[in-house]
């Protein structure tokens, strides 16, 4: 493989259709083949539509389901997902075109007072999401965090960082107000603050499906909003930076690629189940509770969905980057599996990344569908 081509947007998911045209049209225009390219979502919580419902896939079902899916549910824009790829495919191929020699380096450091597992397992044996800090009945965390930073540098002959790439593992759901990149835009602020204002950084969220930044087990109350999102991404942002600052770098071979795509059956819910969803979303949200409302109008809708779609693609693709390779996976993997990567890699550097060149959901542990499972991830 000569040239591989690695992309992160400021969205909450990259469906999968998108990131196929992408591919194709790329790969026309550029030469860089279609399985040689990674494009991951930063999952930001407070991103622009690109919805998880898009036009027409509900059109096989009841009226009662397309009200819930095309009314009720986060719909797609089509203009914004038009812009998206035109906007992906543009920077992608400008990118090949000034591409010039270089030097990279990779490395890793740690931040470790942003990112905290949000599941905990409570007196009662089972496991929560997101308890309430303070809560008197958590036993400890159900799961642990990765604190690693994972970066690599490229410099151009005159010794200036043209670009870096970040992965880490943590939900972008500080949430700052309004549609915004949440608190990668500050990681990206801090990085350019050192290395210059021209340096391109591209973030790839690590396996971070049950990482947050709120500590549940801190005392103190949390910040809100931009102030927030300023702490996380300038953290992480100070730790990137400092590693590129004592990066040693040179040129790193080999570039490689390897890609599996697999077709994998949804899982289906209880019938059952779907018959007392369907009672709970007959009734509005306020009488049954938002949340058990928003799960149950999930379910109705997962059970319609299969009827139409009863597998998806899943692609696991890893690129490698002379002594770094990336893992990328469309779903948001628990923070567990993320470190069992890294530990079984024969690699120096191994670097996760969820909701990459698709959108499959959570990938919960086997232990948290066990017998002390629960939290909404596995609902």
């Amino acid at each position: 493989m000569e040239q591989i081509a690695i992309a992160g947007i400021d969205a909450y998911s990259i469906p999968r259709q998108l990131l196929l045209s992408v591919r194709r049209k790329v790969q026309e225009q550029c030469g860089i083949p279609s399985e040689a390219i990674l494009i991951a979502a930063s999952h930001s919580h407070s991103s622009g539509p690109i919805g998880t419902v898009f036009q027409g896939d509900y059109d096989h079902a009841d009226p009662l389901v397309q009200s819930l899916a095309y009314e009720k549910s986060p719909n797609a824009d089509p203009e914004y997902l038009k812009l998206v790829e035109t906007s992906l495919i543009a920077t992608i191929c400008r990118a090949h075109k000034i591409r010039e020699e270089s030097e990279s380096g990779a490395g890793t450091g740690i931040e470790d007072k942003v990112s905290f597992n949000r599941r905990f397992l409570m007196k009662n044996g089972m496991t929560i999401t997101h308890p309430g800090q303070g809560n008197p009945d958590i036993v400890k965390c159900a799961g642990p965090a990765d604190p690693e930073v994972g970066v690599i540098g490229t410099w151009n002959r005159q010794g200036k960082c043209i670009g870096c790439i970040v992965n880490f593992a943590c939900h972008p759901t500080t949430n700052p107000g309004g549609i915004s990149a949440n608190y990668i835009f500050y990681l990206e602020r801090t990085i350019r603050g050192a290395m210059g204002p021209d340096c391109i950084v591209v973030f790839l969220r690590g396996a971070s499906g049950d990482i947050t930044q709120v500590n549940n087990m801190s005392p103190y109350s949390n910040p809100k909003g931009e102030e927030w999102a300023r702490i996380v991404g300038g953290r992480i942002g100070a730790e990137a930076a400092e590693v590129l600052l004592n990066m040693p770098r040179g040129t790193i071979t080999p570039i490689d690629v390897k890609s599996k795509v697999m077709e994998i059956k949804r899982r289906p819910p209880d019938p059952e189940r779907v018959k007392r969803c369907y009672e709970i979303v007959k009734q509005p949200p306020e009488k049954a509770g938002m949340t058990e409302w928003t799960f149950a109008k999930e379910i109705v809708m997962l059970d319609a969905i299969m009827q139409k779609k009863p597998a998806q693609q899943v692609e696991v693709q890893a690129l490698q980057i002379g002594p770094a390779v990336f893992v990328g996976n469309p779903a948001e993997l628990f923070c567990q599996f993320g470190l069992d990567i890294k530990n079984q890699s024969p690699f120096k550097f191994t670097f996760p990344v969820s909701s990459a060149n698709g959108s499959v959901g959570y990938l919960p542990t086997a232990e948290a569908f066990g017998p002390n499972g629960g939290g909404y991830e596995t609902r």
